[in-house]
């Protein structure tokens, strides 16, 4: 018997293993082992080491209490938690102590492109057109740069803060501590550090080289970290750029990474950057297009000894397989440990394993699906690609399609232009909505902008969201 009315029998069975609460004028009855299975730190573990028979009252809702109640009972919601929004629910769970149980319940199953839908848009309520943002992989908060100000959005997608930065227009932005954010402007020089819980701007990295008059207010273009670094790429008004490396706890510059005069494509400055954690790896990439097409390179420094340890421009030197068909856009799967990119003529996509790079180390995917070949010029000029949790996201366009490694194909390590299948994400109505700009995956969501439009698209996986496999 779950409820009761107020007034019935409210002795407690011995030995404690049966327990009433009243909550908001409605008795509940349930064991002592659900109140603690939330955790010994507890509101409800508290209140099951209490002596006496009588069943202590709790003002709170307690249509909501019955919903935590069967949370606790069976690890998952009932259907009637529908009835409120994700954010009474979370109210209510932190006050009864078990917001992390709340939290795996409400979280999004695996994201899988195949069966992956749109769920909601995340719009600020000011400068409404976000200029970039930064997914946080654990959990899929949020830290949006829209004009001049960032905002912040916790797990659930709910607004907890907007801070107005010093910057009028911020086109780079890394959350790089939980209260810490980093942002850069094409518009303006250096590296602003701002503390997000107060708003204020707790420290600037520029790049200054008394030696060089060249080298003056030097501009941001892309922000990575790994553990307790922060790297930036620079460039300045003749060219000139570089890659700083900063400590996150001192947040002072350590140590210049690549130097570059930037007077032609291989040497402009990166635009793209990633950490690869596991080979200690600093990959960086910049891509121009032109009147002749696409040219640009891919760079791996090694930031212990900060020297280059391998690199690729395109168009290359003809050796390459595929010369004269450079890449739009790269990037790296940090899971599988391979490079990937999307060709700008004709729109394959290729990948290389990182841990067995050569002069030509791309392998072409294969498409084993004819209606979803490259035809009529599509091309990959117009395109962005992201990898996350083994897939490799990518948008042509307006479209959104998702390239997934096939189960059961690792084949201790070695890679094969079969082993990934593409599908679509979208539906075509979807695509309607604008040209995709940037994509980035953070608590089994993928988080996508689109030029010119106001907000961030969120993307989960869903068994219901109507998107039909090719396979």
């Amino acid at each position: 018997m779950d409820d009761q009315s107020p007034d019935a029998a409210s002795t407690t069975t011995t030995g404690g293993d049966r327990i009433k609460i009243n909550v908001g004028g409605k008795l509940f009855e349930t064991t002592v082992s659900t109140l603690r299975s939330g955790g010994p730190d507890t509101l409800l573990s508290a209140l099951s080491n209490r002596p006496g028979h009588d069943p202590v009252f709790i003002d709170r809702d307690p249509e909501i209490f019955s919903i935590l109640l069967s949370l606790l009972r069976s690890n998952r919601l009932p259907s009637t938690a529908k009835r409120f929004s994700n954010q009474e629910l979370i109210d209510e769970a932190v006050y009864f102590g078990i917001e992390s149980q709340l939290r795996s319940a409400l979280a999004p199953s695996r994201l899988n492109g195949i069966d992956a839908s749109l769920f909601t848009t995340v719009k600020p309520s000011s400068d409404g057109v976000v200029s970039d943002f930064n997914a946080i992989e654990s959990d899929g908060s949020l830290c949006v740069a829209h004009g001049g100000q960032i905002t912040v959005y916790d797990w659930n997608l709910s607004h907890i803060e907007t801070v107005r930065t010093h910057i009028d227009f911020i086109t780079s932005v890394r959350s790089i501590q939980p209260e810490i954010a980093a942002v850069g402007s094409l518009h303006g020089s250096g590296l602003h550090f701002y503390n997000l819980a107060n708003g204020r701007r707790v420290h600037s990295a520029e790049w200054v080289d008394p030696s060089d008059v060249r080298i003056y207010k030097a501009r941001v273009h892309a922000i990575a970290e790994s553990e307790d670094s922060v790297f930036a790429s620079y460039d300045c008004q003749h060219g000139e750029n570089c890659v700083l490396m900063i400590d996150k706890s001192t947040m002072r510059i350590s140590s210049e990474i690549g130097r570059m005069s930037g007077n032609s494509s291989k040497n402009l400055v990166p635009t793209k950057l990633k950490y690869v954690s596991d080979m200690g790896v600093l990959v960086g990439s910049s891509v121009t297009s032109g009147a002749f097409g696409y040219s640009g390179y891919i760079r791996l420094w090694d930031t212990r000894t900060r020297n280059v340890v391998w690199e690729t421009n395109e168009p290359g030197s003809g050796r390459s397989s595929r010369f004269g068909d450079s890449f739009a856009d790269t990037d790296v799967d940090l899971d599988g440990l391979c490079l990937f990119k999307i060709c700008s003529k004709s729109g394959d996509l290729a990948m290389a394993d990182l841990r067995r790079l050569s002069d030509d180390p791309w392998l072409y995917l294969k498409e084993k699906n004819p209606s979803m070949r490259n035809v009529g010029g599509n091309g990959g000029g117009n395109s962005v690609i992201h990898c996350y949790r083994k897939q490799v996201f990518v948008g042509r366009e307006g479209e959104l399609e998702v390239w997934s490694r096939v189960e059961g194909d690792d084949n201790e390590g070695i890679v094969d232009e079969g082993m990934y299948r593409r599908n679509y994400v979208d539906k075509s109505k979807d695509s309607e909505r604008g040209i995709i700009k940037k994509m980035e995956g953070g608590g089994d969501r993928l988080f996508v902008t689109r030029e010119d439009v106001e907000g961030i698209e969120v993307w989960q996986s869903s068994y219901n969201s109507g998107v039909v496999s090719v396979l």
